[in-house]
């Protein structure tokens, strides 16, 4: 056995049985064992996540896009009907409401939810005294129960709420909020911002922190405000994320459910006025005699318009780009 020096410290140590001076072949030492992996070793770690993502999202999603091409209902398998489901959707009215008022939704919410978030985060990024009892008071919302949240703007705008005795207190009379079609779904939406703010606030606040303070101290030399830094230093920084926000705003506003539902009630407002798309599937496939194949043909709307709308948004990002 000979001994080879150490790179670096000069000391030697045994070299293995067998290897002359100078060689730099390396193998395995005496005693010990080589393990090989199997071919499907890394699905095995995989298996779990993907069995949860195939029961719970890629079955469903399959399972409808079958049932919305036939007339099944909930204890009857059906039979294979073709488009007769999305022809029925073009001459049904609550299909149109539902649609006009998920599209309203969107128009309402999402540029609130886009702006004001960035706001808010630019206001609590700032190191002054009490700035962490409001990043939590706003983040609040975000972690309390919808039905929760729901119950309490509902009891607020009541007609005799806490809003209707401030607004008859001051002289200006009770408003319908929730008996009028649309300062409900006005009302709905309010909720939705209000809840969300602090979601993407945090979001905001991510971005924010790697916006370099040298821009906006280069800004203020050159002699721009407040104002003017916000539109040519900190929203040119955060666009990436103003895009982001925007298509998960436009999927979940488009997608509004339980707002509307608890302030409007199962019926949808005031002659179902306020039902939104997923309110119509919720209401047209429950029960002993719900339509499985006509709901699933809405879902399948609901899925090609979320789907759209994540596409315009990215499209009008790549135009800006260039």
């Amino acid at each position: 056995m000979t001994s080879a020096p150490i790179r670096g410290t000069g000391t030697a140590v045994p070299a293995a049985r067998g290897a002359r001076p100078g060689d730099r072949r390396s193998g395995p030492l005496p005693g010990h064992r080589i393990r090989r992996h199997l071919p499907f070793s890394p699905w095995l770690f995989a298996a779990p996540g993907l069995l949860v993502v195939g029961t719970f999202s890629l079955f469903p999603f399959f399972s409808t896009l079958v049932n919305a091409f036939t007339d099944r209902r909930t204890l009857m398998p059906g039979k294979f009907v073709g488009l007769a489901n999305f022809q029925e959707l073009i001459h049904d009215e609550m299909f149109w409401i539902g649609l006009r008022n998920s599209t309203l939704y969107v128009v309402g919410v999402v540029p609130a939810l886009v702006l004001l978030p960035l706001l808010l985060a630019m206001l609590v990024q700032r190191n002054i005294p009490g700035i962490t009892f409001f990043r939590s008071a706003f983040y609040t919302p975000v972690v309390a129960s919808i039905v929760v949240v729901g119950l309490i703007w509902v009891w607020m705008l009541d007609d005799r709420g806490l809003v209707n005795a401030v607004l008859e207190a001051v002289g200006i009379g009770r408003v319908g909020f929730l008996s009028d079609q649309w300062l409900l779904l006005l009302s709905a939406m309010t909720v939705t911002v209000w809840k969300g703010l602090g979601y993407y606030m945090i979001i905001y606040l991510a971005a924010l922190a790697n916006v370099p303070r040298e821009l906006h101290e280069a800004a203020s030399v050159d002699g721009a405000g407040a104002v003017r830094r916000f539109f040519t230093v900190t929203v040119p920084a955060v666009r990436s994320t103003m895009v982001l926000v925007g298509a998960l705003a436009s999927v979940a506003a488009f997608k509004a459910f339980s707002e509307v539902y608890l302030m409007a009630g199962p019926s949808g407002g005031p002659a179902g006025e306020d039902t939104t798309l997923v309110m119509l599937v919720q209401r047209v496939g429950t029960g002993l005699t719900g339509r499985v194949g006509y709901a699933s043909a809405i879902s399948v709307v609901i899925f090609v318009v979320t789907v759209a709308l994540m596409l315009l948004v990215l499209r009008a990002d790549r135009k800006e780009d260039t």
